[in-house]
């Protein structure tokens, strides 16, 4: 079956979007919302205020498979909204029935042009839901914490916001430790998290300043390094990616332990960022193991 999340549009970059995603390290006001299978049932004008309280200090959750996966991995969901409540239930059954109890204590229906207002696009499936941002502290621990056994993935200044979720996307499901950025772009922005599909919860997602990159060897991606295949990547490795526009920085690389290229043919510029962190991830896991994990 298609996946009805998957995202689709023209590439975004670090700019402003309704709504703001939540402060690093801020959480969203307490007093509504359900953790992994407790109870929260809103009428619709309560839903619509609480909505509106809590957009700018919590993350969007956009489409059902956003919130699906946000459920799934312990977010604290508090306020979940659907333009078509059965239809969302219908889906759950479907594909989803292991959080479809959750999901349903969850989600008020409101009018869809009331939906469609609160969310910067509509989504196809017609839903949305705001969750807390987890802990800063609690991510770096995570991040910092040795031995691993799953490598870190490092964006240095990644510029696109759709590229951003995606890789985060797939560094879930492989089961990496997480996903660090560099730069400006902020990784729990909206778009970034639609484009994750709300897998940011499976993993930890953090910004940070090069030298303050979690411990371990560094193996940054580049056309110059050492063919991958050619060697095994560690389970404690850190896996640096340059910009989709400009490579590595020069303290990424200057901060790195080791080169590493892709094959690629001739004549052919690049591969897309996440493209290139699907294949090193793939050779990571084909070389040494990729915890396994709940359905997809």
């Amino acid at each position: 079956m298609s996946d009805p999340d998957r995202t689709a549009g023209p590439d975004h970059t670090a700019g402003p979007e309704r709504p703001t995603g939540p402060e690093e390290g801020s959480e969203a006001p307490t007093g509504f919302g359900a953790r992994s299978g407790s109870v929260a049932s809103l009428t619709p004008a309560d839903a619509v205020s609480a909505w509106h309280r809590l957009t700018g200090t919590a993350v969007l959750l956009d489409g059902f498979h956003a919130l699906k996966h946000a459920v799934r991995f312990g977010a604290e969901v508090r306020v979940a909204l659907a333009a078509d409540r059965a239809a969302a239930l219908a889906l759950a059954d479907e594909l989803a029935e292991d959080v479809r109890d959750t999901l349903a204590a969850l989600l008020t229906e409101v009018p869809h042009e009331t939906y469609a207002a609160l969310v910067p696009r509509p989504h196809p499936t017609a839903v949305a839901a705001l969750a807390v941002r987890p802990s800063r502290a609690d991510n770096l621990r995570a991040l910092a914490h040795t031995p691993r056994t799953a490598p870190v993935v490092v964006l240095d200044n990644p510029r696109n916001l759709g590229n951003a979720g995606a890789v985060i996307r797939l560094a879930a499901g492989f089961g990496a430790t997480g996903v660090v950025t560099t730069g400006t772009l902020d990784p729990w922005h909206p778009t970034v998290v639609r484009g994750g599909a709300g897998l940011h919860f499976a993993t930890a997602v953090e910004r940070t300043a090069v030298e303050e990159l979690p411990p371990g060897p560094l193996f940054a991606l580049d056309p110059e390094g050492e063919d991958i295949r050619a060697m095994t990547l560690p389970d404690d490795a850190l896996l640096a990616f340059g910009s989709e526009r400009s490579g590595l920085s020069a303290g990424l690389r200057a901060r790195a332990d080791h080169l590493v290229a892709l094959p690629m043919r001739p004549q052919v510029s690049s591969y897309n960022l996440a493209t290139s962190v699907a294949m090193t991830l793939y050779h990571w896991s084909a070389t040494g193991g990729a915890p396994g994990g709940p359905p997809a």
